[in-house]
């Protein structure tokens, strides 16, 4: 019968094709902490990510609560034990931190910490993070604290995790590459036919100038058209713009991306944008940037034209799967039979294009003087 270490390596193997499997940075982040955590032992983790001042530009925890971590505030800087990690090419290990003549105590809402292991992660000479474990876990009578055998695992865990860190750093890069080559190649496509548009639009306009006096029936033929050509620049205009998914959503997710975007928004206008959500899981790609589309057409819309001043986004799950998108504004609102007309100017056709193209749908609630609500709801997730 197998013993301890067979389970220990498979442990240890388990965490390490875990880690590589990643290729988000945020996700190997969260992976080589989590895997830490459990491999070790450890009551919590910690992977701290340098800026460039001496200090941490993210931290990413486990063990402690989204709550607590608020309420512990700001990041630790250029003091303190874990900053000091950021200077050292070895291991720290403490029986108790608190002993330390670095350690400056503890912010009121920090848990209490004793038994410390801490550890550069490091590719060559770079420092790519400091990983740390505190409060070892124990069965009673198998001493104190973290061991050498525990120092050589982490040791193991911080190489892979450096070239887990160095692969997900290049696959992001290469994407940022690819999406700044496509917005080139698009940049050069859209020069290309909005000028033959543009170009166009002025004959047509010309035309009907040097017919107004003499044959006022073909001048008016004439700014028909320039308003078809017009609306034909911005129809491909828009589709150009809005084919590309947009990179924050591929690095942060719908949540987060909304997020900023609305805080953004509520910055810059003097009516106040909100954001809630409420359960939402991750979704497939092509519905988060669905619903991104979708929430952005509708805060414009709310923002330049409803004469809104509050403006509140919500995005919750749906009790029978997937999620609900809502945009409402406190705004002039229009009559719903009229939607057809306001249709085009206001992208509402997009909008439903974009719900029906994810198996999803739009509706749009309106009266005049009581704002509007757009709500889209997809399946799944």
């Amino acid at each position: 019968m197998q013993t301890g270490p067979r389970s220990g390596l498979a442990a240890v193997s388990t965490a390490l094709l875990a880690m590589s499997r990643r290729l988000e940075v945020r996700d190997v982040l969260r992976t080589i902490v989590v895997s830490a955590r459990e491999l070790l032992d450890a009551e919590y983790a910690a992977l701290g990510v340098p800026d460039d001042h001496g200090g941490f530009a993210q931290f990413v925890v486990d063990g402690i609560s989204a709550e607590q971590w608020r309420e512990i505030g700001p990041l630790p800087r250029q003091h303190g034990i874990l900053a000091a990690m950021l200077h050292q090419d070895g291991p720290e290990r403490l029986a108790d931190v608190r002993e330390d003549p670095r350690f400056e105590g503890w912010p009121a809402a920090h848990p209490d910490m004793s038994d410390f292991l801490g550890l550069p992660v490091r590719d060559g000479e770079e420092t790519l993070g400091c990983l740390f474990l505190a409060n070892k876990r124990r069965a009673p009578g198998t001493g104190h604290g973290f061991t050498d055998e525990d120092e050589e695992l982490l040791s193991l865990l911080a190489q892979h995790a450096a070239i887990a860190l160095t692969n997900a750093r290049l696959y992001e890069r290469s994407r940022e590459l690819t999406i700044v080559e496509e917005r080139s190649r698009l940049a050069h496509e859209l020069h290309d036919a909005v000028s033959q548009k543009l170009f166009s639009l002025r004959l047509t306009a010309q035309a009907a100038a040097t017919l107004v006096d003499r044959d006022p029936a073909r001048a008016k033929d004439e700014l028909h058209q320039v308003a078809a050509l017009a609306a034909e620049a911005a129809d491909e205009l828009r589709a150009a713009v809005t084919e590309l998914r947009p990179a924050a959503l591929d690095e942060d997710g719908l949540i987060a991306t909304l997020r900023t975007q609305v805080q953004v928004l509520d910055r810059a206008h003097t009516a106040r944008v909100t954001f809630t959500c409420d359960g939402v899981r991750a979704l497939p790609a092509t519905q988060e940037e669905a619903l991104l589309r979708v929430a952005q057409e509708a805060l414009h819309n709310a923002l330049r034209h409803s004469g809104a001043d509050r403006v509140d986004v919500t995005l919750a799950r749906n009790p029978a799967g997937g999620a609900v998108l809502r945009v409402a504004d406190s705004g002039k609102g229009f009559d719903p039979r009229t939607v057809r007309r306001a249709g085009r100017h206001l992208g509402l056709v997009s909008m439903r294009d974009r719900a029906s193209g994810v198996g999803g749908r739009l509706a749009v609630h309106s009266e005049p003087g009581t704002g509007t609500t757009i709500e889209m709801e997809v399946p799944g997730g």
